[in-house]
């Protein structure tokens, strides 16, 4: 939801950073994987040492410059199936990234608490959902259903759970990283059955429609 309202700003912004680059011969492939790179190792630096609010603060700079590729793209007339999947590839590890180094910071720089133990089973079910949910959407698609539906985006998703990492970096209590990776576990399982129930309601009136003819 957060991502769609951003993607217009994004476009806005770094359609002229994106001409620069396609002047200077930079593909699309390039500018994915040196993203991925910088989140992969932000993350690790950063949040898994205990620096949350900065490393929310330069992963989000990083996510907010992510269309920048997409933008390339067009731009260059370079968009392919396989630009496509390198870009969802390349996602799913910065995800994995992220999500599994702010999990690191809870298993060994969290106090021992209930906050705590919530944190951890809570990480762990994110770490299972966030690749749950690209996954459905991509097996969707091979069935030839387009199911984009739920209620949270990829955007979403990182930013409640840096922004809630940075509240408890900034003292304001165990709870808020706590919380934040139960709203992205929670919403993310939400968002796999909603996707689930769609294919299942597109691969059914598909089946009538066929039926009939």
């Amino acid at each position: 939801m957060l991502g769609n309202h951003g993607r217009s700003v994004a476009r806005t912004i770094f359609t002229p950073p994106a001409r620069l680059l396609a002047s200077l011969g930079v593909s699309p492939n390039m500018v994915t994987f040196t993203g991925t790179v910088m989140t992969c190792v932000l993350s690790v630096i950063l949040l898994a040492q205990g620096y949350l609010w900065q490393g929310g603060i330069a992963l989000g700079i990083i996510l907010f410059c992510d269309s920048i590729d997409g933008i390339l793209a067009r731009l260059t007339g370079k968009t392919s199936a396989f630009g496509a999947f390198f870009d969802s590839t390349m996602d799913r590890l910065g995800d994995g990234a992220v999500f599994g180094s702010l999990l690191a910071w809870v298993v060994f720089h969290m106090p021992d608490s209930y906050a705590r133990t919530c944190a951890i089973i809570a990480g762990i079910a994110s770490l299972i959902a966030v690749g749950t949910v690209p996954y459905a959407r991509a097996r969707a698609e091979v069935l030839g259903v387009v199911a984009k539906v739920g209620i949270a985006e990829r955007t979403d998703r990182l930013i409640v759970a840096l922004v809630c990492a940075a509240f408890t970096d900034w003292g304001w209590g165990q709870w808020w990283i706590s919380i934040g990776l139960m709203w992205v576990a929670v919403a993310s399982l939400v968002t796999v059955g909603q996707r689930v129930v769609f294919t299942a309601s597109m691969l059914k009136k598909s089946e009538v429609s066929q039926v009939k003819i």
